[in-house]
């Protein structure tokens, strides 16, 4: 090799680690392993690639791959080349690439071959050249070529939010933002050098790719992937890998402790620390999680506007229920009251964020931008709390709170008292149309293996926990909830007519149940 590339931002901190520590295990993968060496030259060799096809700074080249060694070269090779890594689900319709090819402007086009054909029939319809990644293409890099030494762009990442309303949109997550993010994880976690982290979250999601392949790699550790998501096999990648770190959804730390697996506290003596973001873990999920891990449990709040961290929970504190933590080193964290102003502490208000983490943007849409980004500060869209010692809770999405009757009711909350049930496995509270009192309170639930739920045995039980206003209504037991690519629970994925038409009403409960 000529020597490593000098690329700027994120890409660079990889290539100082592997000077560094080139012997050091990398990446592991089913049963295949690289070093900082031997990682970094294939990225040389992928950047190379890019340059000679003509990707120039600036560029955006679409990423369509599942969690692999393809993914991590891919990757980090486009941000070699000075180019915008545009990651997006691997289990994406020909329509939808379609969207994010003609949205973002691609230039090229990366998959692995089990995603070749929808991209394929995307591609060709707009001129754009497609490259088929695979172990065997990985082989053939030549680690002898050093990538062209192209100016880094200010922006590395387009990714693309989930599109709850309208067409999603695409966060500019800046080199600076990523950095400042991966620094901020390694320092509250106490990451330490050698650090064994593994996965089985999506890469192309924020979570995946920087809180946890990002900080993973800053610290010289090694990154295990498990490229098919099963809660036994995360497990035995825990175990097998000797894991000191493992994360996850609160839905895969929910089947981890329903997995049919004999893998308990004791074959997971290395495991420091699991890793719950993405959406609130309940404290019943919780403390039976310690229980089966036997490791410390941190939960963390993020947005990908705002390169997946805001908050986290820290080694050594003592939990506080419902909490995510305080806001992480260099991000300031507020609640806002309606009019704008910070609101007293535990009173509910919008989360808003300031920090170097921020997007610049969302690609080409000025107009959406200004809605959430108000010079310096980000509006979540998502309400909490702030304690005097700036412990934050997420009480819910501001979109989701249902009004019944001129109530404000909180499904976050409901849910929480919902997965304190011993037959509850998943809960969703939603809102339906109620003629009477506009919107009316319904939850949706699946049961825990061996386990029955009866709607007014629940509703009763309910009745106990919660004011009167609170208790749902209306019952819907399903097999299982909808999920999103990271695991987390979709509600917008619910029904609201089925639910709203075959849902149960249990009569108001004269005796506890």
């Amino acid at each position: 090799m000529n020597g490593p590339p000098e690329p700027a931002g994120v890409v660079a901190g990889l290539f100082a680690t592997a000077q560094r520590l080139p012997d050091r295990c990398a990446l592991r993968v089913d049963d295949r392993a690289w070093t900082y060496a031997e990682l970094t030259e294939l990225v040389s060799a992928a950047a190379t690639l890019l340059g000679a096809a003509g990707v120039q700074a600036g560029d955006r080249v679409l990423l369509v791959a599942p969690t692999s060694v393809e993914f991590v070269v891919a990757y980090h090779g486009i941000l070699a080349a000075g180019a915008v890594a545009v990651t997006v689900n691997a289990m994406c319709t020909e329509a939808e690439l379609g969207y994010f090819l003609d949205d973002a402007g691609c230039a090229l086009a990366i998959c692995l071959p089990e995603t070749a054909a929808a991209l394929r029939a995307a591609a060709d319809r707009r001129h754009v050249p497609v490259w088929v990644l695979d172990e065997d293409v990985l082989d053939a890099m030549d680690p002898a070529r050093s990538p062209e030494r192209l100016p880094a762009c200010e922006v590395a990442v387009l990714l693309y939010t989930s599109g709850t309303t309208g067409r999603p949109k695409g966060a500019e997550l800046t080199h600076a933002g990523i950095l400042a993010a991966t620094r901020a994880v390694a320092t509250a976690l106490d990451l330490r050098d050698g650090e064994r982290m593994g996965t089985a979250l999506p890469l192309f999601h924020v979570y995946g790719q920087v809180v946890v392949m990002g900080s993973a790699l800053r610290c010289g550790g090694t990154l295990s992937l498990l490229r098919r998501y099963d809660p036994g096999a995360l497990l035995r990648l825990a175990t097998d890998h000797r894991l000191t770190l493992l994360a996850g959804v609160p839905t895969m730390w929910t089947d981890v402790l329903n997995a049919a697996c004999d893998i308990g506290r004791d074959d997971l003596s290395t495991l420091r620390i699991a890793l719950s973001g993405g959406a609130p873990l309940p404290d019943g999920v919780v403390r039976e999680l310690r229980d089966r891990l036997g490791c410390t449990l941190l939960e963390g709040y993020g947005l990908s506007e705002a390169t997946g961290v805001a908050t986290m929970c820290r080694p050594g504190e003592d939990r506080r229920a419902g909490s995510v933590g305080r806001a992480l080193p260099g991000v300031e964290v507020s609640v806002l009251g309606p009019d704008g102003t910070a609101a007293p502490p535990g009173t509910v208000g919008e989360v808003a964020l300031r920090g170097p983490v921020l997007m610049r943007g969302y690609w080409r849409r000025p107009e959406a931008t200004a809605e959430v980004l108000q010079a310096d500060l980000l509006l979540t869209g998502d309400l909490g709390t702030l304690d005097a010692d700036g412990h934050l809770r997420i009480v819910d999405r501001k979109k989701d709170v249902v009004i019944r009757g001129g109530y404000n009711v909180y499904p976050r909350e409901i849910e929480e008292v919902l997965h304190e049930h011993p037959a509850v496995r998943e809960a969703a509270v939603i809102g339906i149309p109620d003629p009477r009192l506009g919107e009316e309170v319904a939850a949706v639930v699946a049961a825990r293996p061996g386990h029955e739920l009866r709607p007014a045995a629940l509703r009763g039980w309910l009745a106990e926990r919660l004011a009167a206003y609170k208790v749902p209504r209306v019952y819907r037991v399903v097999d299982g909830l909808p999920r999103g690519t990271t695991g987390k629970i979709l509600k917008r994925g619910i029904d609201r007519a089925e639910v709203q038409a075959l849902g149960v009403r249990p009569p108001r409960p004269t005796t506890s149940a």
